[in-house]
């Protein structure tokens, strides 16, 4: 799986001109899946984006994730993140896991996410968690913080 993270003061998306999701303050998550793509995957990169110490501490450094600052995470199914551009000048998207594995492993994802964003405590994460639509058509609004833009591969492991 490969992510693109953007600390956002908020974002939405929109399809048919009806806003499916919406944050205040947190991470765009733009998720692409790729063939050969498990559920290990989504486990080892929810934890990793929910830890990512991005936000700003006290003193203005980037020390903070955004389970600590109670943040959201928006998250987008994208799968031209998977875009091979090795021949000529029009993307191929072979490498790209086909919708029928694809969406259960971003629906998945969304619940991997929100459990590394619930809190310790018995109140739930309800809210924190926003998404698209697997395989619609979006339009995604963002206001960039930082601005803060992050590229993790689950197959790196970086």
């Amino acid at each position: 799986m490969r992510a693109v993270i953007q600390r956002v003061s908020s974002a939405s998306v929109t399809i048919d001109d009806r806003v499916t999701g919406a944050i205040e303050g947190g991470l765009l998550v733009l998720l692409g899946i790729a063939t050969g793509d498990a559920p290990a995957d989504g486990a080892w990169l929810a934890q990793k984006i929910a830890g990512l110490r991005i936000f700003p501490d006290p003193e203005g450094r980037m020390n903070r994730s955004v389970a600590e600052i109670g943040g959201s995470v928006l998250v987008v199914s994208q799968f031209t993140l998977h875009a091979s551009t090795r021949k000529g000048t029009r993307p191929s998207f072979n490498d790209a896991a086909r919708p029928e594995v694809a969406q259960p492993l971003y629906e998945l994802f969304l619940d991997q996410i929100a459990a590394e964003l619930r809190p310790p405590t018995p109140l739930a994460a309800a809210g924190r968690i926003a998404a698209g639509e697997f395989g619609a058509l979006m339009r995604v609004a963002l206001v960039n913080d930082g601005p803060v833009t992050i590229v993790i591969d689950s197959r790196l492991r970086e």
